[in-house]
């Protein structure tokens, strides 16, 4: 099976009313724009869209509301991932029609060691038919998922590729390097996605491209087609309200620049907590940069 996510893909944050009940028509805004503005796929229930606090039940709401909004227009990736490799495998099970592929996190806390996490994701392969995304992010997950592991994964049929948020760009560049030729390296770092691309990585799953889905579009296709001047512009536009969007947690940064976009509040769920006055000021005052650039 060959991979066919590339270019610009958007993890998409859950945007809250006041109660903090799940905000379904912001949602609805927020996949309209993603669509609008050049976004290549959606993925929905990815750690940005505060997947921790919700139940099973509001992530199925959610799905069913961007695959409805959506009206096959961009392919879904939906985040199914977890530390119980039996409730995955369930969870598999019972996915409605619309998800064209499925996002899966290394196994976080219990940090199993590499002949774990290979058994965890060769069983979740043999539990669905859909295309599999690997999702390697140390930082969260507290392991990390090896090259050895990688390249052994991607010799399954359905794991088609990797989110790679390592920010080890020695090990992703030897997973690009070694890889399958239709195995995609896909970037899970932001402000690591041009260098990424012109080392062979074939996009991005993206936080800042919720506010900014035009621009950073742009970045990656130039990164793609190897216009490194347009890159280079673009990436620097972006790079310095990127830092400020991870500054003091994801998605506190970016909801603060969708608020100030009229296309969200910015209210998250404990134990999450909105950004400082001071970050947020600065976020608002580099966004209003950005767009005087478009």
């Amino acid at each position: 099976m060959k991979n066919t996510f590339k270019g610009s893909g958007v993890a998409l944050v859950t945007p809250f009313t006041k109660n903090l009940t799940v905000d379904f028509d912001a949602l609805e805004d927020l996949v309209d724009y993603q669509i609008d503005n050049g976004t290549d796929f959606l993925v929905v229930q990815g750690t940005t869209g505060e997947s921790p606090t919700l139940s099973q039940e509001e992530k199925q709401e959610i799905l069913n509301c961007v695959i409805d909004c959506n009206e096959g227009r961009l392919p879904i990736v939906y985040g199914v991932g977890g530390n119980n490799t039996a409730n995955v495998v369930l969870t598999l099970g019972n996915l409605p029609k619309g998800v064209d592929g499925i996002l899966s996190v290394s196994p976080y806390y219990n940090k199993p060691i590499q002949q774990g996490i290979l058994a965890h994701y060769k069983i979740l392969a043999d539990a669905t038919d859909l295309p599999i995304i690997l999702y390697n992010v140390p930082g969260r997950t507290g392991s990390n998922l090896s090259v050895e592991s990688t390249l052994a994964l991607a010799e399954i049929p359905n794991i088609v590729a990797i989110k790679e948020a390592s920010g080890n760009m020695e090990q992703i560049m030897q997973i690009i390097k070694d890889c399958p030729s239709d195995f995609g390296v896909i970037s899970g770092d932001d402000n690591l996605t041009m260098p990424l691309i012109a080392a062979g990585a074939v996009g991005v799953i993206s936080v800042v491209a919720n506010a900014f889905p035009a621009l950073f579009s742009s970045m990656v296709k130039a990164s793609i087609q190897g216009d490194l001047d347009a890159a280079k512009k673009a990436h620097y536009a972006l790079f310095d309200v990127t830092k400020m969007f991870f500054e003091q947690g994801n998605p506190g940064g970016v909801k603060a620049a969708l608020a100030h976009l009229d296309l969200m509040d910015e209210y998250m769920r404990l134990p999450l907590f909105p950004v400082s006055s001071d970050l947020r000021q600065r976020i608002e005052k580099e966004t209003d940069k950005i767009l005087d650039l478009m």
